[in-house]
């Protein structure tokens, strides 16, 4: 909306020194406020003009507050823990079950803390925010809780048993704080200690040791960072077997080092990559993935390979020792995730945009790995629900376009599925097809995209087609079920296309890396392809396409509005970034340098100017 107001104004030949708008920048400011409410009143007045418009809202709101959920639960210990929200249960409560019941069509669940009961009892606007449990009893946790929603949280020592606080527990005051249980009476905590104990991203830059019984201040110190740092976070990874402690220091975005912590309490660096990403502690072995190739010792390993190595040769050595090779993804996979049990290595894929699943186990003397495929659909979305490196059990997830979420048990032993709980259909789908198609970008890169839409459609461009993107952070989008997309849009005869464009991590780190800072409008070409691609099909045309997305999305349906306005008819643009000269200023843009460039340097302000949408609205389009 600004962006608009300051088209009408006269052109002015400095984008920020001449912006009669900054004042919206202080986003919490009256007049920011204000002027937000007036944009609303004028956006809400025209959509309840709609005769549909009650209806719709009705719909959503049936779809959205709908009961049947599935419980998604966390293994610890003997128990299956869940966080619920409900009409009865606004604030949530921490409950739990056995896996015996947990199986059961309906679970018999045990309320171990109610954050309603407790806001209410304290006179606080307590939200949850998490859970940090000390393994592997899972007696005692610390419960993270946030005043109203905000980044800062407090911490509290709760006891799982007892199913109350501590009392005389430890207990961190509210701050963005991160916290790791080194034993039960010990914590390696990083958070705002006083002056300079921040980094320039608002995050800690300092971890201490807290023993039990000792007040906070007289907390020893680990670790300390840079100011530059985005930020410095104690980790403690469990094999199962045992528990490595280490400091993981954010040094930008997408680079990091990682400090083990030893037992004399001496600090080791691992000497990997800064842009390497530890991704799990299994047989021995630290886990990573590394975001580009890798030449050492003679060899070279690939960008988005899963490596390991082993933690005691490390520790005998302090040196880079042997790096094992777990799996080597082509170009056109990518590693999702990664995920420890007794069961063994779960990896999950990426393969072409559809979802896969491989166990590993290792041959601890030899350094080999070997791997076998789980018996999953091939063509949605699959994850790792629930795994713990303390139990076998292992619980799976899948679901794609037109099929609502199943929640499965994997036998390890007889490499089968056992479906525990699934979500009724939420939209007509009988007569839905789901079809991926490939379209080829502005440097000849080919861009897959899905597209569901009635069987029988005729490819005359007349059917109302909504295209949504992100692009960006690594973040892929994989096929999902949308109840609200299904029910207002593709029950009712519209088509919805979702692009995989560069900028994002269906492919890996190189999809990623293809579109970052200068390169950018890679991300946007990519976009602009798969609209004009649905219009060369016939699937739609630009009257009756619409774009949507939001955050990092918002910003790239904003730059193809002001790009490319021809293709399109529609922008839904949520929660968007815009003004890409000031974006470092604003909220916790300082850390998002790493992705989009610093506009502060002269080379990457003349490539944002180009395609910032804030400054690229005017008059005459």
């Amino acid at each position: 909306m600004a962006g608009a107001t300051l088209a009408e104004s006269e052109t002015k030949p400095d984008p920020i020194l001449d912006d009669p708008y900054l004042w919206l920048e202080e986003v919490e400011g009256r007049l920011s406020l204000e002027w937000v409410e007036e944009r609303n009143r004028e956006t809400m007045a025209e959509l309840r003009s709609d005769e549909r418009y009650d209806r719709f809202l009705e719909q959503a709101g049936e779809l959205l507050n709908a009961k049947d959920r599935i419980p998604y639960g966390s293994i610890r210990g003997k128990h299956i823990y869940n966080f619920w929200q409900d009409a009865e249960h606004v604030r949530g409560i921490l409950r739990r079950t056995t896996l015996a019941s947990y199986r059961a069509a309906e679970p018999e669940w045990e309320t171990v803390l109610d954050v309603d009961a407790l806001a209410k009892a304290e006179n606080e606007n307590w939200v949850y925010k998490g859970i940090a449990w000390l393994a592997p009893g899972y007696e005692r946790c610390l419960v993270k809780l946030s005043r109203g929603g905000t980044d800062a949280s407090v911490h509290r020592e709760f006891d799982a048993l007892a199913k109350s606080f501590v009392e005389d527990g430890f207990a961190l005051p509210q701050a963005k704080s991160g916290v790791a249980w080194l034993d039960r009476d010990t914590l390696l905590v990083g958070t705002d200690w006083g002056e300079g104990a921040l980094t320039e991203s608002g995050y800690p830059r300092i971890v201490k040791r807290w023993k039990r019984g000792t007040p906070l201040a007289r907390a020893e110190t680990v670790f300390e960072g840079r100011r530059e740092d985005i930020g410095i976070w104690p980790r403690v990874m469990d094999s199962g077997e045992e528990t490595l402690p280490m400091i993981d220091q954010s040094l930008t975005f997408y680079t990091g080092a990682y400090q083990l912590i030893g037992d004399d309490g001496k600090l080791r660096r691992l000497p990997l990559q800064d842009s390497a990403d530890l991704v799990g502690f299994y047989a021995g072995r630290i886990l990573f993935t590394l975001r580009e190739a890798w030449d050492v010792k003679g060899r070279t390993f690939p960008q988005g390979a899963l490596l390991a190595i082993s933690v005691s040769a490390f520790q005998a050595s302090e040196k880079l020792p042997p790096v094992e090779t777990v799996y080597t993804p082509d170009e056109r996979t990518s590693i999702s995730g990664v995920a420890v049990s007794r069961s063994g290595l779960y990896v999950v894929l990426l393969q072409n945009v559809k979802g896969r699943i491989l166990r590993f186990q290792a041959d601890h003397d030899s350094g080999r790995w070997s791997s076998a495929p789980l018996p999953l659909p091939a063509n949605g979305t699959v994850s790792v629900s629930a795994a713990n490196p303390h139990s076998s059990t292992v619980l799976l997830n899948y679901e794609d376009h037109i099929t609502p979420d199943r929640l499965s048990e994997y036998d390890a032993g007889a490499n089968a599925l056992t479906l525990l709980k699934s979500l009724p259909p939420r939209f007509r789908s009988d007569e839905l097809q789901v079809e991926q198609h490939m379209a080829k970008s502005a440097d000849g890169e080919v861009v897959p995209y899905f597209v569901i839409h009635r069987k029988g459609l005729k490819l005359d461009g007349s059917t109302p087609t909504i295209l949504y993107g992100y692009g960006g952070f690594e973040i892929s989008l994989k096929p999902s079920y949308s109840a609200t997309i299904g029910k207002l849009w593709l029950e009712r005869g519209g088509a919805y296309a979702v692009a995989n464009i560069r900028g994002g991590g269906e492919f890996g780190p190189r999809w990623h890396k293809a579109a970052l800072k200068t390169n950018r409008q890679r991300a946007y070409d990519d976009f602009i392809a798969v609209a004009e691609d649905l219009a060369r099909r016939g699937i739609t045309s630009p009257g009756h396409l619409g774009i949507s997305g939001g955050s990092n999305g918002g910003l790239l349906v904003g730059a193809i509005f002001t790009q490319r306005p021809d293709l399109l008819n529609a922008v839904v643009c949520r929660v968007p970034l815009l003004d890409m000269l000031r974006y470092t200023k604003l909220l916790a843009g300082a850390s998002w340098a790493a992705e989009y460039g610093d506009p502060e340097d002269p080379k990457m302000r003349e490539a944002l100017l180009k395609y910032s949408p804030y400054q690229n609205v005017f008059p005459d389009r």
